[in-house]
């Protein structure tokens, strides 16, 4: 009996032993991992752009140290009601630039104002949403200028049955946030519609000003897209 006591002891003694030994190389590898990997985070599943993001869209992944850089988030506080700028992938690490806090809404000292159809002589077609433009008056007996010395945020441009403007196989957005000259030029060149509406971020002093010269017929405006768009994005991001 005091053998096979003895022999089931060591038996317990051995299996104790052998458990802390793995727990000790567990917790070292987890230490190792935690060393050689950063928690950032990441989307669940595909997330189209224009989407809020809510607490069921991302989550917590550890990848590799040196697949990180500064542009990652690390906190979910830092996403969840932020709107994607671009389509996110699943299970992509999400970039700052990548998503915004009501992208297209005016700032505080702004509001939206749709510009009357007779305030318009004409609009560049390759207008879309999210750009910076540039207003320029235009008389009928006297020079053409420009109306306003800073660029102004389109919230929206849509189509005579109000649909936004867009290549829907490849946003100009998703391009633009990328900086990809050429991808955004075919956007803009294959996206079906002509402007019939554009909406404009706007001071109030700026509305007054474009309002108190359109509205008399005399004077209209020339909407153009600008390029210094492009350069502010690029800019944001670095």
């Amino acid at each position: 009996m005091n053998r096979r006591r003895n022999a089931g002891i060591g038996l317990l003694a051995a299996l104790l032993s052998g458990l802390l030994v793995y727990g000790l190389f567990q917790l070292q590898k987890l230490q190792v991992t935690r060393q050689e990997t950063v928690e950032v985070v990441i989307t669940k599943q595909f997330v189209e752009a224009g989407k809020r993001l809510t607490e069921e869209d991302v989550a917590y992944k550890r990848i590799p140290r040196e697949g990180y850089t500064k542009e990652m988030l690390v906190d979910l506080k830092q996403a969840v009601g932020m709107d994607t700028v671009i389509p996110l992938g699943s299970n992509e690490p999400i970039l700052g630039w990548k998503i915004d806090r009501y992208h297209l809404l005016p700032a505080d000292s702004e509001s939206t104002f749709q510009i009357p159809r007779d305030y318009i002589r004409s609009i560049s077609n390759g207008i879309r949403a999210g750009d910076k433009v540039t207003l320029y008056l235009s008389g009928e007996n006297e020079p053409s200028r420009r109306i306003l010395d800073s660029l102004v945020t389109v919230a929206s441009v849509k189509s005579s049955s109000n649909v936004e403007i867009d290549n829907m196989k490849d946003p100009n957005l998703l391009s633009l946030a990328e900086g990809d000259k050429e991808r955004m030029y075919a956007s803009r060149r294959d996206a079906n519609g002509m402007i019939e509406y554009i909406n404009l971020n706007l001071t109030e002093p700026q509305w007054l000003q474009i309002d108190s010269y359109c509205k008399d017929g005399l004077h209209k405006l020339v909407i153009a897209y600008s390029p210094e768009s492009l350069q502010l994005e690029e800019e944001d991001r670095q």
